[in-house]
């Protein structure tokens, strides 16, 4: 044997005997050359694996900035500033694109989940996937506001306060957790020391297991696809889903172009706009936070301003928390309120798909409203859009099956009612003027109305597609 040929053997050998201690290539074999997907993914499908690109992005800034970040009242606002920022090399980049990856991760999670809901992705045999993703969502979210007071802004400051006393509605144990979360009965050393802990070592051990959680559940029960058939109920000859075809290359490939075109906006925003009009920064935490002047405004991050909306129109504050609370018992609780055996939204009735699109638009308004001052009008807008945002869930079951006329006027009398008797109570504690409750009361009231009335008269309406392809279609570049 020439030098050469031992050479170039010598690779080839060394990857068996580590394949022998450590099955590397039956593990690519399985879960991505030989993983069956379906063959009629479309633009949707790019979110999952974006998804894991920015997780990595924001693993590995977040180490940088951890190594040069001071977690002191004293000191944090200008380790970020001047150690970060000016005095080490390319710091200003790693913190960009740290903040324009943390906008990013959030806007993925939500297109994601809107693709599941809009598939059908949560169902038989995808509940535990769906559940294990809402988790994943929660603790991201947390990830995001833990981090949100490290940089010890204005804005940063006082909107994690302000969250964290939200807590102090829950009767009885809510005002000891506040104080035990924060370490003080104020935010200060210890609410920082805690949540920088908390934001660098334990969130991320907690997102990488339970994203390694949600693939390992995808790999088992299988992928969706645009149609919401089961294309392991297909088998050939040799066990392989007649309607699949293997991730690698065919997926890969696809979402290489996908990343690139992703990479593109996401080095625009780092590169031109890393502030993103306000939206990613906040202008108040351009300047250190000041305990003894609270802001004029206060509001989260972006990716909260929905849920801000829903505390802010509840004037009560236990009743608030309770309504944000039970946004997640929703995503919950998805599988078990939406049981029409039609999967995917291509074969559901007009109405459904309306009633979908209402569910996304009802939350960026919620966000919108958010953005703006406290004002009354203001809160009682948001108050009446979280209306309409509930109404939408809570009408999902109405479509599980076509329902006689009656059952549907009971339907639109019982949602009817709910809508008035909370603007009756609202008015009874003085929450809002009755002219005022009036000049928005439309939105859950007409919503009610555009889904039942029209239903009444035209059932056709609220009918699913009569029959399902029996293999996968093409579709379109997004439907």
């Amino acid at each position: 044997m020439t030098a050469l040929t031992w050479a170039k053997s010598v690779p080839g050998r060394l990857g068996g005997w580590v394949n022998e201690r450590f099955p590397v290539r039956e593990m690519w074999q399985s879960e991505l050359a030989g993983y069956a997907a379906p063959k009629n993914f479309n633009i949707w499908y790019f979110f999952g694996s974006l998804m894991l690109m920015v997780l990595v992005i924001q693993l590995a800034t977040g180490l940088f900035l951890a190594i040069h970040y001071q977690p002191n009242p004293h000191l944090a606002y200008w380790s970020v500033v001047r150690g970060i920022m000016r005095d080490n090399s390319w710091g200003w980049l790693i913190r960009y694109i740290h903040i324009v990856g943390a906008s990013s991760f959030f806007v993925l999670v939500y297109l994601h989940m809107y693709r599941a809901m809009l598939y059908g992705s949560y169902k038989k045999p995808r509940e535990l996937l769906w559940l294990v993703g809402v988790v994943i969502y929660l603790m991201l979210a947390a990830e995001a506001f833990l981090g949100y007071l490290l940089p010890w802004g204005q804005m940063s400051y006082w909107g994690s306060s302000v969250v964290v006393n939200f807590l102090t509605a829950i009767p009885e144990i809510g005002k000891p957790l506040a104080t035990w979360i924060r370490g003080d009965f104020v935010t200060g050393l210890p609410t920082l020391n805690r949540f920088f802990t908390f934001h660098v070592f334990l969130m991320p051990m907690l997102l990488l297991a339970l994203v390694l959680v949600h693939i390992i559940a995808l790999h088992e029960v299988g992928s969706n696809n645009p149609d919401g058939i089961e294309i392991r109920e297909n088998l050939n000859e040799d066990g392989w889903p007649r309607e699949g075809i293997p991730f690698h290359p065919y997926y890969t490939v696809k979402d290489v172009f996908g990343v690139s075109v992703f990479l593109l906006v996401f080095c625009w925003f780092v590169f031109f706009e890393p502030a993103g009009w306000g939206l990613l920064v906040d202008k108040l935490n351009f300047t250190p936070a000041n305990v003894l002047h609270t802001p004029s405004d206060i509001h989260p991050l972006w990716f909260f301003l929905p849920f801000y909306a829903m505390l802010r129109g509840v004037p009560n504050k236990t009743y608030g928390v309770a309504t944000f609370f039970f946004v997640f018992v929703l995503l919950a609780i998805l599988p078990w309120m939406d049981r029409n055996p039609i999967k995917s939204i291509r074969y559901r009735s007009s109405w459904y798909k309306l009633n979908m699109f209402v569910i996304a638009a009802s939350f960026i308004m919620l966000g919108i409203i958010a953005r703006g001052r406290a004002t009354q009008p203001n809160m009682v807008y948001g108050l009446h859009m979280t209306e309409v945002f509930y109404t939408a869930f809570l009408i999902l079951p109405y479509f599980n099956k076509q329902r006689p006329r009656w059952v549907t006027f009971l339907w639109f009398a019982f949602f009817e009612s709910c809508v008035w008797l909370v603007d009756i109570w609202m008015y009874s504690i003085h929450a809002h003027s009755w002219t005022l409750m009036l000049q928005t009361d439309w939105l859950p009231a007409g919503y009610t109305a555009v889904v039942f009335l029209p239903a009444l008269l035209w059932p056709r309406l609220v009918k699913d597609a009569p029959t399902l392809p029996k293999r996968l279609t093409a579709g379109g570049l997004m439907h």
